[in-house]
């Protein structure tokens, strides 16, 4: 079953324009079907952590601001995936099957770490 902490993100990105009313809809979908595979046998790391959450955070190089600083569950992310990659030809750098294998292996903590000097960006993957 859905959290509902996950639905009302979801719900929040709708209301916000982020992502379509179609596009929550599947992502409600990859969730419920995430959520069934995961209890035949979830992602652990050895300490006995479950990667949760994946957070992606974009800095300005010159201010130190954060430009983007969003969390989504794990759960939503192959569905994340899929859509985010219409959208942005950047997010080919970041290979989705290396991705899902962090997940399966249980990786916790930064997974990617790149200065991008051209655009003075400063971009951080994380797995939570």
């Amino acid at each position: 079953m859905v959290s509902s902490e996950e639905r009302m993100r979801i719900l929040k990105m709708i209301q916000d324009g982020v992502i379509s009313a179609e596009d929550g809809i599947r992502l409600l979908d990859s969730i419920e079907q995430s959520v069934k595979r995961e209890k035949d046998g979830q992602p652990v790391e050895e300490s006995g952590r479950v990667a949760k959450f994946f957070r992606v955070r974009v800095t300005d190089t010159n201010t130190g601001k954060a430009r983007v600083n969003v969390r989504l569950p794990v759960s939503v992310l192959s569905a994340g995936m899929k859509m985010g990659a219409r959208f942005s030809t950047e997010i080919q750098g970041l290979d989705p099957s290396d991705l899902m294998q962090f997940i399966r292996e249980g990786t916790i903590g930064k997974i990617v770490d790149v200065f991008d000097e051209k655009d003075g960006e400063h971009v951080e993957v994380f797995l939570e």
